[in-house]
């Protein structure tokens, strides 16, 4: 490595890092969910909080991946905000058992649900169906969050599209556990009564469609909560729950004791050996990633640092150089890897650009890669960094709008599973054709240098301006020199927070921001759930074949 070499190195390094310190201390904020105060009255109340929940039940000597950390950050404003959604959702172990594990943050609103809230619990519902992975609820939650009602009640995607996941997980025969562990009012009672099995936390918990204000109201009826839907009412008079516990420890030790007594499910038989460590060194990769996301960089020195042994079979090495295919594992799991290659590029000028684009011959090497590990059945892992699928007439005369539909129509098609990492930039239709969110990855998410929109923050406000300026010029107005670069500048840092991975993972449009190190581990994690549930399906793509 030469000097010039070594200080970019470590002016990268230096960025990146950074860039994960920044991540670990929002986390650390959203861990606190509604604020130590609001823990504190939690366990005034003799209850544990999400996260302590989660960390008695779950195998601590195992891994484990959070989704939706950063849900709804930023969002709510006007109602104090929603830290993680009001809901904490963790992929994990009990009892040796892969599961994922869904429970409420009741220092949150008490643990109301917001419109992010009822997405994000519906995208776990997603993964346990997905996969075949048990699901086990810890619910504590007032229920819907009132003033917003409009925007989480009504609609196919809302509240009640939770109930009706509900019971076809049933008749899927995927295993569901609930635990009411505080608060269960109104339609959110049928969540735990539609699992195969529930308990109650005796004093803390309870269930009822109508709390007792709400009683006294419709039928004049004099009764408090504990007597209406309590522990003991529930579980000795109406028998609507299954068992009575005594406290929090209580409900998540027989959880601990159900899920060890489940048996093993079929599996798909993705391929797997004795997982080996990269030979190159994984915490590299903050210095091999540039500091901007505009300068090149060798995507397979990065692979190298993420895949066992850092072993890595190319396939068509010297075609369609823009997009980089091949065959690796992943602690232990055959996978492959359809990678961008930010490279430079010369334009008709004459000058040096950035790449990260898509040409036909890219896309018909990837299109042509995917079909042979669904042949295969070996799952995919796409590593994104793309700008989009090359313009101008000489794209558009060879074809490109075909060409990249072919390699739409193969990823969308596969089905085998797919797990989308999110490297740098994910803009237009090269989000679509390296399987965004709409093309159904089992796991999305994003390192701290992701960027996610439908072009750059420059490019879209070049475009934007020009649509101003040209309104203003039919209007009669002018504009100065300084008038339009103030303009530039307010549009184009509006649109740059729009790309910020946060703002993604906020909306879920990413399951996670994670640090790049650990990328194996969310892989790995998400190929042993994905292997729960048999590939039956026959892959086909459709008209676009050749």
């Amino acid at each position: 490595m030469t000097k010039k070499e070594e200080l970019a190195f470590n002016l990268n390094e230096d960025r990146n890092r950074r860039k994960v310190s920044d991540l670990n201390r929002r986390l650390e904020e959203i861990y606190l969910g509604g604020g130590e105060k609001r823990i504190a009255k939690q366990h005034a109340q003799g209850k544990l909080t999400a996260r302590e929940r989660l960390d008695y039940l779950m195998d601590s000597n195992k891994d484990q991946i959070e989704i939706g950390a950063f849900a709804g950050n930023g969002m709510y404003k006007e109602y104090g905000g929603c830290p993680a959604g009001g809901v904490v959702i963790r992929i994990g172990y009990v009892s040796g058992k892969q599961c994922i594990v869904v429970a409420n943050d009741a220092t949150v609103k008490a643990g109301a649900w917001f419109p992010i809230t009822g997405k994000k619990n519906l995208r776990a519902q997603e993964i346990a169906m997905e996969n075949n992975l048990p699901i086990i609820y810890l619910v504590d939650s007032a229920g819907v969050f009132l003033p917003m009602q409009d925007e989480i009640f009504p609609d196919k995607e809302h509240f009640g599209r939770i109930f009706r996941n509900n019971a076809v997980m049933s008749s899927q025969g995927i295993t569901q556990i609930a635990a009411i562990m505080g608060s269960c009012v109104a339609g959110g009672a049928y969540l735990p009564i539609m699992s195969d099995e529930s308990m109650i936390v005796d004093k803390t918990g309870s269930i009822f469609l109508a709390g007792s204000y709400l009683v006294k109201a419709a039928i004049g009826e004099d009764i408090d909560n504990e007597t209406l839907g309590g522990a003991t009412t529930q579980t000795e008079i109406s028998g609507v729950v299954d068992y009575k516990c005594t406290d929090d420890q209580d409900a998540l030790d027989r959880i601990k004791r159900m899920m060890g007594k489940i048996g093993d499910s079929e599996k798909a038989g993705f391929n797997r050996e004795e997982p080996k460590e990269p030979k190159q060194d994984a915490n590299e990769i903050f210095g091999i990633l540039p500091d901007t996301n505009t300068k090149p960089y060798e995507m397979r020195e990065i692979i190298k640092r993420l895949v066992d042994d850092s072993e890595f079979d190319e396939y068509k090495e010297g075609y369609g150089k823009s997009i980089v295919t091949g065959y690796a594992r992943m602690d232990g799991w055959a996978v492959g890897i359809v990678a961008n290659q930010r490279e430079l590029v010369k334009s008709k000028k004459g000058e040096m650009q950035f790449g990260g684009v898509i040409y036909s011959d890219s896309a018909d090497k990837a299109a042509r890669f995917i079909m042979n590990c669904n042949q295969k059945k070996i799952p995919l892992v796409f590593l994104q960094d793309v700008t989009g699928f090359m313009v101008g007439s000489r794209s558009e005369h060879g074809g490109i709008i075909k060409d990249g539909a072919k390699l739409v129509s193969a990823m969308s098609n596969s089905v085998v599973p797919k797990f989308t990492i999110v490297v740098g930039n994910s803009y237009g239709a090269g989000n679509y054709a390296m399987c965004g969110k709409a093309y159904d990855p089992r796991l999305i998410v994003g390192w701290p240098s992701a960027q996610v929109a439908v072009m750059g923050g420059s490019q879209a406000a070049k475009v934007l301006l020009q649509i101003e300026v040209s309104s203003k010029k039919a209007r009669g107005e002018k504009i100065t020199k300084e008038e339009e670069e103030a303009l530039f500048n307010k549009i184009k840092d509006r649109y740059d927070e729009q790309t910020t991975p946060f703002y993604a993972a906020s909306r879920l449009w990413l399951d996670a921001i994670i640090n790049p190190v650990d990328t194996r581990k969310w892989v790995s994690m998400g190929i042993e759930m994905a292997n729960n549930k048999p590939v039956t399906e026959r892959y086909n793509v459709g008209v676009i074949q050749t």
